[in-house]
């Protein structure tokens, strides 16, 4: 049997209660191989937060100042979410044609490569190309990866096992803080540059990407729309405009025009949310931190614990999204998330003055601005056909980074302008309201299944 045909065998009880009664290898495979690859896509994509300061003090020079790192630290995560959007895009468009697990596999290979390159950066410029390249391929792994695992498991469970996907996310910034935590004093101590050694450490996922090409097939809905483009090509439907326009035009046409815009605008919010507000936490330590007698080691580690506890909060936000969007609807959840939110964050960053206070308080300020991202991969699903179900998912997720690179870029000014990161960032979390004004033209997706024509 190919490995493009899934089996029905096979099958065995699952211990957690959150996976399906019964699931087929080729599921496992699936679930397995979307989950380590946005793994290290989050590592791989945090470990920059992690070192950003460092990194930059050493290619600016001895007389870089806190106003101008922030300003090239913007730029950099700027230019960083325009490739995530543009890989998102191409790469969504690319998993259409060739297939979900091929696109994922060298998307992988992509990240993982030029993450590792960027440590032979010598100047701010040559860093900024290379994390725009990483940013590539970072984008196309969610737009293949999240199609994969909605296509490859029944309506029934297809939430909670979406939700246990984007879990990764979570787990793949505490990865980065392990590495952080563990590599900089070792590099130190061996005469390594230590953020370099950080981001040679993150090429490693490259070798994910071999596993997931040999073992991991393509899912059924996908093999059946293959199939009907080869008959199509021999046949009088080869007319129909659905197969001989550009596939990223359809998602404009009026049937899907509202949806694909909606869904751009929610996921700008979430985005925005993301790199302007709590990305910056690893450097909202360092000011928490500053004027007191702390090495630089051990800073680096309260940074790695900060971050730590940011996502310790995330992960039970992406695990619960799924279920609560089974309950209450899929806008209701949206709703909850934003608003928790546009609550919690000025509060955290504005008002929190000692580092014990801030580790109490950012698991729950990870539930809700890292938790929210499950529901892109449980919503924007249900709004397009499996023709376009990863151009559409890779387009509302990544377009609406081009726009969130923005926020960065803000916040980064707003640090030179104001004085400070706490208030800047409670400045830039107001975008949540964007997000809920958003829902009013939402669809209510709850309890349909999948789109499949």
């Amino acid at each position: 049997m190919s490995k493009d045909s899934p089996s029905s065998a096979n099958r065995f009880r699952t211990l957690p209660f959150w996976l399906p009664e019964a699931m087929t290898r080729q599921q496992w495979l699936v679930l397995l191989a979307a989950w380590i690859g946005w793994v290290f896509d989050s590592m791989d994509s945090t470990l920059f937060a992690m070192i950003m300061l460092s990194s930059l003090q050493d290619l600016l020079g001895p007389t870089a100042n806190k106003a101008s790192i922030a300003a090239h630290g913007g730029i950099i995560l700027a230019v960083f979410l325009v490739g995530w959007a543009v890989g998102g895009t191409l790469f969504g468009t690319l998993a259409d044609y060739i297939g979900r697990s091929r696109t994922l596999s060298l998307s992988i290979l992509v990240y993982a490569v030029f993450t590792g390159v960027a440590a032979l950066s010598e100047t701010w410029t040559q860093l900024m190309v290379f994390r725009f390249l990483t940013a590539l391929g970072i984008g196309g792994e969610w737009a293949a990866g999240s199609s994969l695992v909605a296509e490859s498991f029944p309506d029934k469970y297809r939430t909670r096992v979406v939700s246990l996907m984007q879990s990764a996310w979570g787990a793949g910034f505490f990865l980065a803080a392990l590495v952080n935590l563990f590599v900089v004093p070792w590099a130190a101590a061996h005469y390594f540059t230590p953020w370099r050694a950080v981001l040679v450490i993150g090429i490693f996922p490259a070798l994910s990407a071999a596993f997931i090409r040999e073992k991991v097939g393509e899912p059924e809905p996908w093999l059946r729309v293959r199939q009907r483009r080869e008959k199509i090509k021999l046949s009088p439907e080869r007319s129909n405009p659905k197969f001989t326009v550009l596939t990223l035009k359809q998602i404009f046409w009026p049937g899907l025009r509202r949806d694909t815009i909606v869904g751009s605008l929610l996921a700008f919010t979430a985005v925005f949310g993301l790199w302007a507000v709590t990305n910056w936490t690893p450097t909202f330590v360092v000011e928490l931190l500053r004027g007191r007698a702390y090495t630089e080691a051990t800073v680096s580690n309260y940074q790695s614990y900060a971050t730590m506890a940011l996502n310790a909060g995330a992960v039970v936000g992406y695990v619960l999204f799924g279920p609560l969007a089974d309950w209450i609807g899929r806008k209701k959840t949206f709703l909850f998330f934003f608003t928790g939110s546009l609550l919690l964050a000025p509060y955290v960053f504005y008002t929190v003055k000692d580092y014990v206070t801030l580790l109490l308080l950012l698991p729950i300020l990870g539930f809700f601005n890292n938790g929210v991202f499950s529901g892109f991969p449980i919503y924007l699903a249900e709004l397009y056909p499996t023709r376009l179900r990863a151009t559409g998912q890779g387009f509302c997720f990544n377009f609406g980074r081009i726009l969130a690179a923005t926020g960065p870029l803000s916040t980064g000014l707003l640090v030179s302008t104001l004085g400070s990161y706490a208030r800047a960032v409670t400045i830039v979390s107001l975008i949540y309201i964007v997000g809920i004004v958003t829902l009013i033209w939402a669809r209510e997706t709850k309890g349909q299944p999948l789109p499949d024509e």
